[in-house]
């Protein structure tokens, strides 16, 4: 064995004895090497890092009652309907596998319908679960079963995903697992990546770990093949070029793996907060309201949302061309007063682009709207291109993204 790997080893070797004096007070004798070097590792082997780590997730775990929670949650019914995902195999080391449904998942819809607690809850219920099927694996292949593997499936992923709240959501639920279970994610495939897949990636960038990145893995039209190489047929699903199916022969899976969908309206509870972050403005009876966006890159995307408090709204998006007004999206008017409107536009020009809204037609009432818009811009910024290439198995994006499923806007 080389000299400098036995200098690794022994460095590693005072940190985690080092870090295990620190904890005494809050874990057991038995508690492993094995998992302390976990806590190290997340934390790039500084041992004052990982200390802190391990104390606010204890800290973290206590408050959500972690120990009771697989016997005393009680999963609100929405999120057992409509929350995508689920575990379906193992891999051939006999790490347990999770498929993930993100473009079937309605994030604003869920986020509408349950508390943040409710979904951290749930995260930390599929990390606990996962902790207990490594044991259980361990003891029957009578070796140290450890990790996960993720396939994230972004068939049908479409510009509504760019809703921060909801990126923001899922990425702060990835987050609640890197902060208490390190290391559990051993390797993302990302499969059926459409095209405003850089765009996603630029917006969940600043909060993807550097060890996250390492992890993922974003695969080409043949994924198939490169899953059978680290999960057999049998337990992978056969929607994902396995054999595995549920008992009534249906290749998704849906007896594993939730399907997600729209979530309907009779769920929802106070969705104020959902709007918190908006602009608002009372548009006069028989007026307008014009909100400019400047777009400095072609192929950049505006995105839009609003709502009214009580009453419709005409709706239409406008681009400013020369001094003249061509429309880019007509204007009609929108029910929005239940459920917020969202949508988006690829900029093909650059210039002004205008949301219209229009009251027109009222005589007799204004109406209160809420509102918010922002414009993506195309990634040209060389660093996340070569990240994204970094992801990317046999190939860089710009050869793959052809063979990818095409996003309808």
């Amino acid at each position: 064995m080389p000299k400098n790997n036995n200098k690794k080893i022994e460095k590693e070797r005072e940190k985690i004895d080092e870090l295990r004096s620190r904890l005494t007070n809050v874990i057991k004798d038995d508690y492993e090497d094995f998992y302390l070097r976990k806590w190290l590792k997340a934390r790039n082997f500084d041992v004052n890092k990982a200390e802190q780590m391990f104390r606010n997730s204890m800290e973290y775990k206590t408050k959500m009652k972690v120990e009771s929670l697989l016997a005393e949650f009680e999963t609100p019914e929405v999120i057992k309907k409509y929350l995508t995902g689920g575990f379906c195999g193992h891999d051939k080391d006999g790490s347990p596998v999770r498929v993930e449904l993100y473009g079937h998942l309605d994030m604003k819809g869920i986020m509408a319908s349950v508390r943040k607690s409710d979904l951290e809850k749930t995260k930390l219920l599929q990390c606990e679960w996962t902790v207990q099927d490594w044991d259980r694996q361990s003891k029957k292949l009578g070796k140290r079963v450890d990790g996960l593997t993720v396939i994230f499936d972004m068939e049908g992923v479409t510009t509504k995903m760019l809703w921060r709240p909801g990126l923001q959501m899922y990425l702060h639920l990835v987050k609640v697992l890197e902060d208490n279970y390190p290391e559990m994610l051993k390797r993302m495939f990302v499969v059926n990546a459409p095209a405003i897949f850089p765009i996603l990636y630029k917006l969940a960038r600043p909060l993807i770990s550097e060890e996250m990145k390492n992890k993922i893995h974003v695969l080409g039209a043949n994924f198939e093949n490169t899953l059978l190489q680290y999960i057999e047929a049998e337990e992978l699903p056969a929607f994902l070029g396995g054999s595995l199916a549920d008992p009534d022969g249906n290749p998704r899976c849906a007896t594993m793996i939730g399907q997600g969908g729209d979530v309907p309206e009779e769920y929802f509870l106070d969705t104020k907060d959902l709007y918190e972050y908006m602009n608002t403005a009372t548009i006069a009876r028989g007026d307008k309201l014009e909100v400019e966006y400047k777009v400095d890159k072609p192929g950049s995307i505006l995105r839009w949302e609003f709502k009214t408090e009580d009453y419709d709204i005409g709706f239409g998006v406008n681009f400013i061309d020369n001094g003249n007004t061509v429309q880019i999206l007509p204007t009609k008017r929108v029910n929005s007063q239940h459920v917020a409107e969202d949508g988006s536009v690829t900029c093909n020009n650059v210039g002004t682009y205008v949301l219209y809204f229009d009251n027109s037609f009222s005589w007799t009432r204004s109406k209160k709207i809420f509102y918010a818009g922002e414009v993506i811009q195309a990634v040209e910024d060389d660093i996340v291109k070569s990240e994204i290439n970094d992801l990317i198995e046999a190939g860089d994006w710009k050869t793959l993204e052809e063979k990818f499923e095409t996003t309808h806007f």
